[in-house]
């Protein structure tokens, strides 16, 4: 298993190794005791796995407040997405900024987003599959969000033609500098 650091060091990619032969291929891609001995002990409770036909489906940028905050570990089965994860600590030297990294079923990489990050990706491919753990259950009390297309943040979309693909819940998601449940 490798882990880079990326521009936030908060946020980590994770590569589990991929071991392919004439059937296929086989791949322990979370294996908590691995995890712990690297320094990431982060203990899941939830899986989630999202299916998204269309090519710029856009879903963000979500969190969840304390105590129901979650660490997030996300990878793609099928597929492509540009994966964000926004800055959302106050007191951090990078908040506010954002890191963008492409996960694809073929680079077989995994974002860590860890808690008091804004999380989002947006399809590249039809037919994508983006299954991620969580170290909360979900809680509808506690789900909030930042608008995707906020000009503070400014996150480059590669987006297609007539704009992303949106839940109604992430089109009224509001703008940063008004959102109030940001962590500390």
């Amino acid at each position: 298993m490798q882990v880079e650091d990326t521009d936030i060091p908060a946020v980590k990619i994770v590569t589990p190794k991929k071991f392919g032969d004439d059937r296929g291929f086989f791949s322990e891609v979370y294996n908590r005791s691995m995890w712990v001995n690297l320094g990431l002990n982060f203990e899941f409770v939830q899986d989630n796995h999202s299916f998204s036909a269309a090519v710029g489906t856009l879903r963000g940028l979500h969190f969840q407040t304390p105590p129901h905050a979650q660490d997030k570990l996300v990878r793609v089965a099928r597929g492509r997405i540009l994966d964000v994860a926004v800055d959302i600590r106050r007191s951090a030297l990078t908040f506010g900024r954002y890191v963008a990294v492409e996960l694809s079923a073929e680079n077989w990489r995994q974002l860590l987003v860890p808690v008091g990050f804004a999380h989002g990706f947006v399809t590249l491919e039809p037919d994508t599959e983006v299954l991620y753990k969580t170290t909360a259950n979900y809680s509808p009390a506690h789900d909030r969000g930042v608008a995707w297309d906020d000009a503070d943040i400014g996150v480059s979309w590669p987006l297609p033609l007539g704009g992303p693909l949106l839940s109604d819940k992430d089109k009224r998601w509001p703008r940063f500098k008004d959102t109030r449940d940001l962590f500390g």
